[in-house]
């Protein structure tokens, strides 16, 4: 596994990093741990030089000295000077209610009412949900408990309701407000994800399809680079641990896609510019391993979009070369993207794949609730001279329409190509299959540039679901539509 040289941040020695406990965001950068014992002794307030930790509850100030003090919140460190402040954290990461912190808020600078148990207003939150405790101020039930986000209906330790109403720990070097209330929503209560983008307006392109030796990858970095070659921002990202972007491309990278999705490094130290207005995203062989991190994850369909979403803006397109299967990175890749480009090969079981392919897309739609659609299905290695050929272009056009593109025509010069570390434009300009591949780039910027109205809005609406049964019929009889070709 591929490691980054770093220096340590506590003892000052290089070295390679290899696992992910040694790399660690902190204060918006990054510390690095050359060892266990590094490690510890930051978390015990060694690193820097200070001896003490601020609490992330209530920011004050101590040495941290149990395991219980320090715990590791969303993927970051975080200080409790004490187990109230611990719970407080705790409930905060599971997503607290605004209601709750707001009634507990209230409770707290409240008087009394008159009548009430002196001890009413002083009584601990179990579970941190306001009202779980009965109106006699008699301790909540499991069942209450389990309501409030307690696993097994065992509250959490109380918290005070001054506790729960504590502000968030504010970066270092800025003062924390007086009598903020401190929020936190689970991403099942609407936390902040990225602007839904129009449907069918290709931005950030995912070419996919299940079936191998289709020409994604050759399709992928010929749109990336054709799009470069038009004035236009690209970042391309290899989802395929194979790698076989780079080696398009001539380009290897230290810092891959790994590192971004496991170890939490950024876009911008990963990438690498291979040629004017094209940034690269680079996968090896480690890429694999990423599986077993994403599957061990809550929203593991949704990581590489949280990691990539900040960096995607600064470009104009994002294309994203996808392997040929159903991993779970693929599932990652078609729920960042808003469109998908399906190359297809001008034989029988390519054209048998497309099926699978928008299933799954239409799976993304209906079971993720994100909206990626079909833009376009890409005819490849197309022969005239081939009946089969013909049949399956002509079969794709009668069942896909306006989304069967123009097709890429066969030519040696294409697989040359990336022998040569060159895009078919570097490589022979001016040749048939380079003047259809930017072809295809100039109907993306056109239809991007001219947006979804009218019809087109409601065929994009729809792709998801009368495509699957026009897939079929095509998968069925290919040489039927074109008997005349």
């Amino acid at each position: 596994m591929g490691g980054i040289s770093e220096t340590c941040s506590v003892c000052g020695t290089g070295f390679e990093v290899q696992f992910r406990y040694q790399m660690e965001e902190k204060d918006g950068g990054f510390s690095f741990f050359c060892s266990q014992k590094c490690l510890e002794k930051s978390q015990l307030g060694g690193d820097g030089g200070a001896s003490l930790a601020t609490c992330d509850a209530c920011a004050k100030r101590f040495s941290p000295q149990l395991v219980s003090q320090v715990l590791y919140v969303a993927g970051r460190r975080n200080y409790a000077c004490s187990l109230e402040c611990r719970a407080q954290l705790v409930r905060e990461a599971k997503g607290a209610r605004l209601g709750d912190i707001a009634a507990a808020a209230s409770a707290a600078a409240a008087p009394p009412a008159e009548g009430l148990p002196p001890t009413r207003r002083d009584a601990p939150l179990a579970g941190g949900a306001a009202g779980a405790a009965g109106e006699t101020g008699e301790p909540a039930s499991p069942a209450a408990a389990a309501r409030a986000g307690a696993p097994g209906g065992a509250a959490e330790p109380s918290v005070p309701p001054a506790v729960s109403a504590a502000p968030p720990a504010a970066p270092a070097g800025e003062p924390r407000a007086q009598g903020a209330v401190a929020v936190s929503l689970s991403p099942a209560m609407g936390a902040k994800r990225p602007p839904q983008r129009p449907a069918g307006v290709p931005r950030y392109l995912a070419v996919f399809n299940h079936k191998g030796g289709t020409g994604k990858t050759t399709t992928a970095v010929s749109v990336a680079a054709g799009l470069a070659a038009r004035d236009k921002r690209v970042l391309l990202v290899d989802t395929d641990a194979q790698g076989n972007v780079s080696v398009s491309l001539g380009a290897s990278a230290e810092r891959s896609l790994y590192h971004v999705l496991v170890m939490g490094l950024r876009i911008a130290d990963a990438t690498r510019t291979v040629r004017p207005n094209l940034d690269l995203l680079p996968s090896n062989e480690t890429l694999a391993a990423a599986e077993l991190y994403l599957a061990g994850r809550q929203n593991r369909d949704r990581v590489l979009s949280d990691r990539l979403s900040a960096a995607a803006a600064a470009y104009d397109y994002v294309v994203l070369d996808c392997s040929p299967s159903l991993s779970l990175m693929n599932q990652n890749a078609l729920v960042f993207a808003d469109s998908v480009l399906v190359p297809v090969a001008c034989d029988y079981l390519s054209l048998v794949g497309v099926r699978q392919v928008i299933k799954t897309v239409k799976n993304v739609n209906a079971l993720l609730h994100h909206p990626v659609q079909i833009w376009g299905v890409l005819p490849t290695f197309f022969d005239g001279r081939a009946k089969i050929a013909r049949e399956a272009v002509g079969t794709m056009k009668q069942h896909f329409g306006e989304r069967c593109l123009a097709p890429i025509r066969q030519a040696i010069k294409v697989k040359e190509a990336p022998a040569q570390g060159q895009t078919i434009f570097e490589y022979a300009p001016g040749t048939p299959a380079a003047d259809d591949y930017l072809a295809v780039v100039d109907r993306i910027i056109e239809s991007r540039e001219r947006g979804v109205t009218g019809s087109e809005a409601g065929a994009a609406r729809d792709a998801g679901s009368w495509s699957v049964d026009r897939a079929d019929a095509a998968a069925e009889r290919p040489g039927a539509a074109a008997a005349g070709a």
